[in-house]
Order: structure tokens, then sequence, then C-alpha cells
């Protein structure tokens, strides 16, 4: 496993749409595993590959909870629910912070490493993590989507 660059600021690599992985193979795995080894690194509680220079539609995300880190390769929501308006920051936008408005509920549909299909229901955290890192594979960063931008706290 390594730790990847992650890409801030006004990278380009962050405004383009990744590409649906239809390999799912050892490259895949080493993949899924940086990406969680540098997420960790960076105290982040998710992240997406564009993020790291990779244009593929795989994210990570780890609450930090019973469930560990989970990798979904190309997902997609297959519902959202309610409104929910928290804040939020980004590994992509070091130091910045503001207020979302993003569903409360979401079912995404996703493959494992394997190729192997299942689905994922999320409220509240969980279903704001999905939707920011879902963005990322869509070029969309949340400041896109912010409503109030927060003050940061130093």
């Amino acid at each position: 496993m390594a730790i990847r660059l992650i890409r801030t600021d006004e990278d380009p690599m962050l405004r383009k749409i990744a590409k649906e992985v239809t390999v799912f193979d050892k490259k895949l795995q080493i993949l899924v595993d940086d990406m969680i080894e540098t997420m960790h690194h960076a105290d982040g509680v998710g992240l997406a590959a564009p993020q790291i220079g990779v244009l593929k539609r795989v994210i990570v995300f780890d609450l930090y909870d019973e469930e560990g880190p989970m990798a979904l390769i190309n997902p997609r929501f297959l519902e959202q629910s309610g409104i929910q308006m928290e804040e939020e920051g980004c590994l992509s936008l070091p130091g910045r912070h503001g207020v979302v408005k993003r569903p409360l509920s979401v079912t995404v549909q996703f493959e494992d490493v394997d190729g192997d299909s299942y689905e994922i229901q999320g409220e509240e955290l969980l279903a704001r993590v999905l939707c920011h890192e879902i963005d990322h594979l869509d070029g969309i960063l949340y400041i896109d989507k912010q409503i109030a931008v927060v003050a940061d706290a130093e």
C-alpha cells in the first residue's frame, strides 16, 4: 500500500468526470488499498479516485465505526429522500468548510472489488459522505453546492 498525493484547490483533475470501472483485477484492489491508506493518513472520512489523480468511478469511506472502511465501485443513486443541511469540508480543499444541502437518506447501488453488485442505504452522515464522494466522480465539489461558508475557527 502507498499514500498517494491528494489533488487540491484548482487542480483540473478535480473537475473531470471519472470513467466507469470495467476491469476488476489486482490493480483495482491496489488502488482501493492505496485510497484507504491515503484517506486514513489525511484523517478523512471519504476519498474519491479523482482526488488522487485517477479518473475511475471508485470511492472509499470510513465512518470509524464497527463497519470499518468500505470501497464502492461505480456507485449510482437509486433513491434519495429528505433534506439535511450540514457543514462539510474536503481533503482537496484544506482549511475550508461550508454548509451544504444534501438528501437525508440515500440508496446507492455499487460493485465491490470483485465486480459483485450490492446496495447500501445511508442516512445523515453516511448519506452526506456518499453524496459528497459521488459528486467528486462527476467533477463536482461541495463548494459548488454550498449554501453558506463557515468561517475557519483559527
